[in-house]
Parts: C-alpha cells; structure tokens; sequence
C-alpha cells in the first residue's frame, strides 16, 4: 500500500527481514502477476489480518502509528497471515492459563475463545507464554484487572519485540 510513511515503511520491511532470517517464509513485493498475495493497508481499524491463505488479495490492516511502533506487532498479523492463531486460544490453554471473561471488554470474548483439537495443528510446539501471538495479562481489560493469568508463577504473558524461539521451532 502507498499509504504509509518512510519510517512505517522501514518498521515494516525490518519485520519482514527478521522474518525471512528466522523462519523458511519469505514476503515478496508482488509484481503484479501473482494471484494470491498479501496487500497491507493502513486503515483506521487497528491490527489485523486474516488467518492463513484465503486466496486473492489478502488484507493485512496496520494501522499507524500504533500499529507500527514495535517490529513484532508486524511480526504477529504476519504470523495470522500464514495460518498461526493466537496462542491463548489453543485447545490446550486452560492447562497453562485462566481467562477471566468477566474482566473482558464486551463485545471482545471471541479474541478468547478456544480453538477446537480437531481443527489445529501445533506441531508439537509447547504452550508458549512467551509468542509474539501471545496476548499480555490485561488485553481487553475492561476495568485494569488481568484477562489472562498464568498458571505458571512469574512468567510475562507475550510480547511484541520479535518472535520468540518457539515461534520459530
């Protein structure tokens, strides 16, 4: 997209370097010929994109600046563009975490919801408090209380600095 500034540019295609050292995935510039591609925009809708290939043009939503102030924000709707889901909703999570659905914004529960065994596939990659695709304790926090506790004392829920090593297993 044409819509973004020189530094947004520059946070973005940092991301896309770290992600092309770490992993086998590499983003392309698309030359115009290719079907299925990723288009990122910069919309007034926060961060987002779709999970995994839905063929075409495939948005992935930036928002700047807020979404666009820390390379692993980039890093994780990438993550959702290539298929990853939020690592607070494997179907596993309530071994590692509490939800508190009563200290979440309405209208937000489905960012919550489990994803069914059947319908995921982790690799078998542990639970990861760590990802960059996981939330932080007070995501979506409606009254300052934590949405997500961990079950596992002291350990820092997520991040957005760079994908972690489990992220990259």
């Amino acid at each position: 997209s044409p819509y973004f500034s020189q530094r947004d540019r520059a946070m973005i295609n940092d991301a896309i370097g770290e992600y092309r050292k770490l992993t086998c995935i590499k983003f392309v510039p698309r030359t115009g010929s290719e079907r299925d591609y990723v288009y990122i925009t910069n919309s007034n809708t926060g961060c987002w994109s779709s999970v995994g290939r839905i063929g075409g043009r495939q948005e992935l939503n930036l928002q700047s600046p807020g979404c666009l102030t820390k390379k692993g924000t980039v890093m994780h709707e990438m993550m959702h563009a290539i298929g990853f889901l939020h690592e607070q909703n494997r179907w596993e999570r309530d071994k590692h975490v509490t939800v508190n659905y009563q200290n979440i914004q309405r209208g937000r529960e489905n960012n919550f919801e489990k994803a069914k065994k059947k319908e995921t596939d982790n690799q078998g990659v542990a639970y990861d408090y760590r990802s960059v695709m996981h939330y932080s304790a007070n995501a979506f926090s409606r009254n300052g209380q934590p949405t997500i506790v961990a079950k596992t004392r002291g350990v820092k829920l997520g991040q957005r600095e760079n994908l972690s090593r489990k992220d990259v297993q």
